[in-house]
């Protein structure tokens, strides 16, 4: 069976524009498949990222068809009839074609101090237990890979540059929730400002995007909980 991809195509000497390829599809071809083939046998100089091929990097995160997806996951034979649209992910700096710059996505993550930031008091080597009650309460939100599908697919990114956005949110509970941490008090300045938690209108489109099935939505529902605690402590 033969496909046609709608491929987004730019750089920083071309202007924007979508070009068509046809490609070769059996059923268990994948939208990396087809752009892998593209690449070698009919147009070198199309670029797009890629790394592991399996479904557990999440470099190949893009918008088929109008949906944020891994390319690598994501088979030709599941999107129906019809031409494929593909597209870099919304919301970042492109570079060239489909590669767009993370930069800002790592930006986000350090403006809520993403980092574990040990307490003083704090044992040099501390492993906390599987099965102790914060752990638990964090256990699916912590599987986020950085693939940044949940930026692309938040409306509040697109209209405000200063909003941590999704994962930048989510990441931040787990630390919330760490009773290792000690950056608490300066994340939650920045939680509580006007471009954070009261930003996000819970569209959900976050946790309706993500290819590891976390919850981002529920991750800062839970730290609106906690918000009016820290709100009285200032």
């Amino acid at each position: 069976m033969t496909r046609t991809l709608r491929v987004f195509r730019w750089s920083a000497d071309t202007p924007e524009r979508v070009e068509d390829y046809r490609v070769s599809s059996g059923p268990d071809t994948t939208v990396l498949d087809a752009l892998v083939d593209i690449q070698r046998t009919q147009d070198p100089t199309l670029a797009f990222r890629y790394a592991c091929r399996v479904g557990m990097c999440g470099s190949c995160a893009m918008v088929v068809n109008g949906r944020e997806r891994w390319a690598c996951r994501t088979r030709l034979a599941s999107l129906g009839d019809g031409p494929v649209g593909v597209r870099p992910l919304y919301h970042f700096p492109l570079l060239r074609d489909l590669v767009v710059d993370m930069a800002p996505f790592v930006e986000k993550l350090r403006a809520v101090g993403a980092a574990l930031t040990p307490r003083p008091d704090a044992a040099r080597y501390d492993q906390g237990s599987s099965a102790a009650p914060e752990r638990q309460e964090i256990d699916q939100a912590i599987e986020c890979i950085g693939c940044g599908m949940c930026l692309s697919a938040c409306t509040i990114v697109a209209h405000n540059a200063r909003f941590p956005g999704p994962a930048a949110l989510n990441r931040a509970f787990t630390l919330e929730l760490d009773s290792r941490d000690g950056g608490q008090q300066a994340r939650w300045r920045v939680l509580l400002s006007d471009d954070a938690l009261a930003r996000c209108h819970g569209q959900g489109n976050c946790t309706a995007v993500c290819p590891m099935g976390l919850a981002p939505m529920r991750s800062i529902i839970r730290l609106r909980q906690r918000a009016p605690l820290r709100l009285l402590r200032r």
